[in-house]
């Protein structure tokens, strides 16, 4: 066996439900990570630290209204337990739909980080006192609503542990993703070469590395306009990238760009 490669990162998780980090645990790119200790999450359950007999960690908010809110007295002695776990200087993130959203190169910059504690609220809502006094940073996966921070904590975690030293097999492949560089990813082929009457373009049969380098760069940069638009006017084209759009449009029905 190899030696165990030193770890990069560690992330406690306050949440009511550990056992829903059992896929990312186990499985795939993350869940090799986790076993080599490149990346190691430790899980902080509120109820654990509940005073009453019925271990309860929530409570009817003020004011009225549906559903519950969860204590601050729960949330904050888990809280202090995974800070003596932390390394020093660990933010708090809370996983909320009001966050700001997440970006690559917020996870991205996130990997710099020695640590980070991720809380995953439930019901309908955590205590705003609690917000107020330790949450450094609230992160959101997108504009709609789940039934808790649990899914986009996993989120999180994985965008983010791609980035690490380790966890992907090839450091090429964290490079080459969709949204590393601004630009949609390229179509991707394997044997056999013709299935249902539908084959593999030439450029990528061809052996030449800068026909196959061509034809993806060609891919990535029209899938990208014909889906987001958006993301490649924001992107900085260079010559090349002109030259391959103006030969695009120029020999499409479409008007040019």
């Amino acid at each position: 066996m190899g030696a165990r490669l030193e770890l990069n990162m560690w992330i406690g998780i306050l949440t009511l439900f550990p056992e829903m980090f059992s896929g990312i645990e186990n499985f795939g790119v993350l869940g090799r990570a986790v076993k080599n200790k490149v990346v190691e999450l430790e899980f902080f359950n509120p109820r654990d630290f509940a005073l009453d007999n019925y271990r309860r960690v929530d409570d009817y908010s003020y004011g009225g209204g549906p559903g519950m809110v969860l204590k601050f007295e729960t949330l904050e002695a888990a809280l202090k337990q995974a800070k003596k776990k932390a390394p020093l200087g660990t933010q708090v993130m809370l996983m909320s739909p009001q966050g700001e959203t997440l970006k690559q190169d917020k996870a991205k910059g996130l990997c710099s980080e020695k640590g980070l504690i991720l809380v995953c609220g439930r019901y309908e809502g955590i205590d705003q006192r609690f917000i107020e006094k330790y949450v450094d940073q609230e992160v959101s996966i997108g504009d709609y609503v789940l039934s808790g921070g649990e899914l986009p904590a996993m989120v999180l975690i994985d965008v983010m542990a791609r980035h690490l030293p380790g966890v992907l097999g090839n450091s090429d492949s964290a490079i080459d993703e969709t949204y590393i560089e601004g630009l949609f990813d390229y179509p991707h082929y394997t044997r056999p070469e013709s299935i249902a009457g539908m084959g593999v373009p030439k450029e990528l049969l061809s052996g030449d590395p800068i026909k196959v380098a061509r034809y993806r760069r060609k891919q990535a940069l029209i899938r990208t306009y014909d889906k987001r638009p958006e993301l490649l006017a924001k992107h900085s084209l260079d010559a090349v990238d002109c030259e391959i759009l103006r030969e695009h449009f120029e020999g499409s029905v479409g008007e040019p760009i």
